[in-house]
């Protein structure tokens, strides 16, 4: 798994059937990347939801969150449809686990993302990760406080 301070590796990804969507393009605005297992599962469900629910909080301090499985742009179109998330899935899905790989989070075994959270900079450093049990939802706390971090440290 990629450390803090490093340079996030960009990619492009499928985000709708027909839109792409690359790191770099969110270059000036901190970004929360949530790696998880598969759409439709209940875990999975329970935190995306949650990031939905907190969104407006992430927004206020100058982050996007972008969550990515290696489930289909299809399959994450009608997800995010029915759980009305504000929020893009990106598919991994060809070549499968790419970019989970790259970021050190990809499951050979089971053929799936790990359930893994980074919060990147305005620059695309890596200033914090986490990996949690896939069974367990890891909640938004860490990620509200590796905000709240760079947000003192942007004042001082």
């Amino acid at each position: 798994m990629l450390s803090p301070g490093t340079t996030a590796p960009d990619f492009e990804l499928f985000s709708g059937p027909k839109e792409k969507m690359t790191l770099t393009q969110w270059k000036g605005k901190r970004v929360i990347l949530v790696f998880y297992p598969a759409d439709w599962s209940p875990v999975c469900g329970d935190q995306l939801a949650l990031y939905n629910e907190v969104n407006n909080y992430f927004k206020n301090l100058n982050a996007q969150v972008i969550g990515i499985s290696v489930d289909g742009k299809w399959c994450h179109t009608s997800y995010r449809e029915q759980r009305n998330l504000d929020f893009p899935l990106l598919a991994d899905f060809e070549p499968k686990g790419k970019v989970s790989k790259a970021y050190g989070v990809y499951n050979d075994q089971e053929g799936q993302s790990e359930r893994a959270l980074f919060v990147l900079d305005e620059d695309g450093v890596i200033q914090w990760s986490y990996l949690s049990d896939r069974g367990v939802n890891p909640g938004a706390d860490g990620i509200m406080s590796a905000l709240e971090k760079m947000e003192k440290e942007k004042t001082i």
